[in-house]
C-alpha cells in the first residue's frame, strides 16, 4: 500500500520513532512539541505495547498493565494532555493482602518494597525465627554496597531469608516477575540503595525513607488508573499526537538503518523514509538487531538483556456466586510468595479494586490472577484451559473460591519484562554513550529507566529533548515542555 510520507515544510525537521507503545507514542508526543515532523512506525496491528484493553463477558477491562504510580507526574500528565484527565481514578480499595503460611495475611504497612521498616508488623507473615533474625540487624556489622548490589542477597544478608522469601519476592516479582537475588537494588529500588550508601542498619534506612517522605506531605492518590483501563491511554495519545499533524504507520515493520550525510535511512518493506533523526523505542532485542551494523558496540549490549515472561488469567463470575465470600470483600486482592510453591503469583479482585469495572458490571466480579517468573516459564505453553484450572485451584485454597466463571480470558506476554540485573545501570550508561555518538539517533522505553508507565514516559522525553538538542542546539530551557498543547494544532491535544 502507498504511503504518505510527503514532508510538512512548517516543521524544522523530521523525527521516526520506530515502535508505537507508550513509550514510542509518549516521545512522538514530545517530539511534536518541539515542533518536528514525526512519523511513528509499529510492526503490529495494535498500538500500545503491554497496554491493552479487551472484553470479559462483555465488559471492557485491562489485559495488560492496569495503573500507574501517580506520585510520578509523567503519567498523569500525558493522560491530561491526551484528553483523559477527567476519568483519572485511584483504586476504590488499596487492600492488599499476602497470601502465605496457608492464610490470607494483611500486607504490613511501613516497608519498602517489602523491606519493613516496623519489624512488630510482620507477625504471622513470618515465623518467630524470622523475626528473632531481624532483631539481630542493629548488631551486625555494615554491610557495604559498592556500585550496586542484588535487593534480595543485601535484604537477606541484613534481615534474614525469610523477609525476602515472603514479602520482598512477591513485591518485586509483581513488578519485575523477576528473581529477587538478582535484581539491582540501584535500578529496582534506587531510594533504598542511596538509604544504605548512607550507612548504618538497613532498618535505620528504611525508618529515614519513610520520615522523609512524610516530610514531604504528600497528597493525593499513591496510583491512578483510568475508567475503561488504562489500556486506553495509547490511543488517546495516539490521536492526540494524529491531530497534531504525526502519521503514524501501522503493520510496517523496519527491516534496517542506514546512516547517511544528512539524517537516516529507514528501510521498511514498502520502501525508505527517510528521517533527520530516530527514536528506538521498541524492546531490547529488536533495538540490538537495528543497531548491529551501525552501532555494534550498542547492540551487543542490547542483546545481552534478558526477559521474563507472564500471563494474565482475567475471569468474570456471577456476583450473586459470591456474594457469601468474606475473602474477597474489601480486598484489592492478594500476593503470593514463589517459595510457598503455589502456581499464581497475584491476584487481582478488579471489581473491588476499581469503581469503573463494578459499575460497568453490577453484576459481574471480575478478578484476574498472574502466572510466571523469570526462569519459571514453561508453564505459559500450557492449554488456556490448564491456566484458567490453576488459578481456580489456587483461589479456592487462597479465598475458598469455588464458583465457576461465566468467562474467562488468558493473555500472555512472551517476553513482556525487562530484567534488570546487578549492573544494569551501568550497561544502560554504555548504551546511551555508544548511541549519543551518532547523531540524531536515541533510545527508550522499559529497557532503561524503570518498567513503568510513567518510567517509561520519562525515558521518552529524555530521547526527545536530546533529539531536539541534536537537530536545533535548544537546551532543555528552550525546549517547550508543555504538557497539555500539541504545538501548530490551535488546540488542546486530544481534543
Amino acid at each position: 500500500m502507498q504511503r504518505s510520507l510527503q514532508r510538512d515544510t512548517t516543521r524544522t525537521g523530521h523525527a521516526v520513532v520506530i515502535g508505537g507503545g507508550i513509550a514510542g507514542l509518549a516521545a512522538a508526543h514530545r517530539l511534536l512539541a518541539s515542533g518536528l515532523r514525526v512519523t511513528v512506525l509499529e510492526a503490529t496491528e495494535r498500538l500500545g505495547g503491554k497496554l491493552m484493553t479487551g472484553e470479559i463477558a462483555g465488559t471492557q477491562v485491562d489485559l495488560g498493565a492496569e495503573s500507574m504510580l501517580a506520585r510520578r507526574t509523567e503519567g498523569v500528565e500525558l493522560a491530561t494532555a491526551a484528553g483523559l484527565g477527567d476519568r483519572l481514578q485511584p483504586p476504590a480499595t488499596a487492600t492488599a493482602s499476602v497470601w502465605t503460611r496457608d492464610a490470607l495475611r494483611p500486607m504490613p504497612k511501613g516497608h519498602v518494597m517489602g523491606v519493613p521498616g516496623d519489624p512488630s508488623a510482620l507477625s504471622g507473615v513470618l515465623s518467630p525465627e524470622g523475626l528473632a533474625r531481624i532483631a539481630e540487624e542493629r548488631d551486625l556489622t555494615p554491610t557495604a554496597v559498592g556500585d550496586d548490589v542484588a535487593v534480595g542477597s543485601y535484604v537477606a544478608d541484613r534481615l534474614g531469608r525469610e523477609v525476602v522469601d515472603r514479602l520482598v519476592e512477591p513485591l518485586l516479582g509483581g513488578v519485575y516477575a523477576g528473581d529477587a537475588y538478582r535484581i539491582s537494588m540501584s535500578a529496582a529500588v534506587p531510594q533504598l540503595f542511596e538509604a544504605v550508601k548512607e550507612g548504618g542498619p538497613l532498618l535505620d534506612g528504611v525508618q529515614r525513607i519513610q520520615e522523609r517522605a512524610a516530610a514531604r506531605q504528600r497528597t493525593g492518590p499513591v496510583f491512578q488508573g483510568l475508567e475503561g483501563g488504562i489500556g486506553t491511554l495509547p490511543g488517546a495519545v495516539a490521536d492526540a499526537v494524529r491531530a497534531g499533524g504525526a502519521e503514524i504507520l501501522m503493520e510496517t515493520p523496519v527491516l534496517g538503518l542506514t546512516r547517511t550525510a544528512g539524517g537516516w535511512d529507514v528501510r521498511t518493506d514498502s520502501g525508505v523514509i527517510a528521517a533527520d533523526a530516530l527514536v528506538l523505542a521498541t524492546p531490547a532485542w529488536s533495538a540490538s538487531t537495528l543497531l548491529a551494523a551501525e552501532c555494534p558496540a550498542a547492540s551487543v549490549e542490547l542483546a545481552a538483556v534478558e526477559y521474563a515472561s507472564m500471563a494474565l488469567v482475567t475471569m468474570a463470575f456471577r456476583r450473586s456466586d459470591v456474594e457469601g465470600n468474606e475473602a474477597l470483600q474489601g480486598r484489592s486482592g492478594f500476593l503470593v510468595p514463589p517459595v510457598d510453591g503455589r502456581r499464581i503469583k497475584a491476584a487481582t479482585f478488579s471489581s473491588n479494586k476499581w469503581r469503573w469495572v463494578a459499575d460497568a458490571a453490577p453484576d459481574l466480579f471480575v478478578l484476574r490472577t498472574s502466572l510466571g517468573r523469570y526462569g519459571e516459564e514453561e508453564h505459559l505453553h500450557r492449554e488456556d484451559s490448564e491456566l484458567v484450572a490453576a488459578s481456580l485451584g489456587d483461589l479456592a485454597d487462597a479465598a475458598g473460591l469455588t464458583a465457576r466463571p461465566v468467562d474467562t480470558q488468558v493473555t500472555r506476554w512472551i517476553g513482556g519484562l525487562p530484567q534488570y540485573p546487578v549492573g544494569h545501570l551501568t550497561r544502560v550508561a554504555r548504551i546511551r554513550e555508544e548511541v549519543a555518538k551518532l547523531p540524531g539517533l536515541r533510545v527508550c522505553g522499559a529497557v532503561y529507566d524503570g518498567v513503568g508507565i510513567p518510567a517509561c514516559i520519562a525515558s521518552a522525553r529524555r530521547a526527545a529533548d536530546e533529539i531536539v538538542h541534536d537537530l536545533t542546539g535548544a537546551g532543555a530551557g528552550e525546549i517547550d515542555n508543555t504538557p497539555t498543547r500539541v504545538r501548530g494544532t490551535g488546540s488542546e491535544a486530544g481534543q
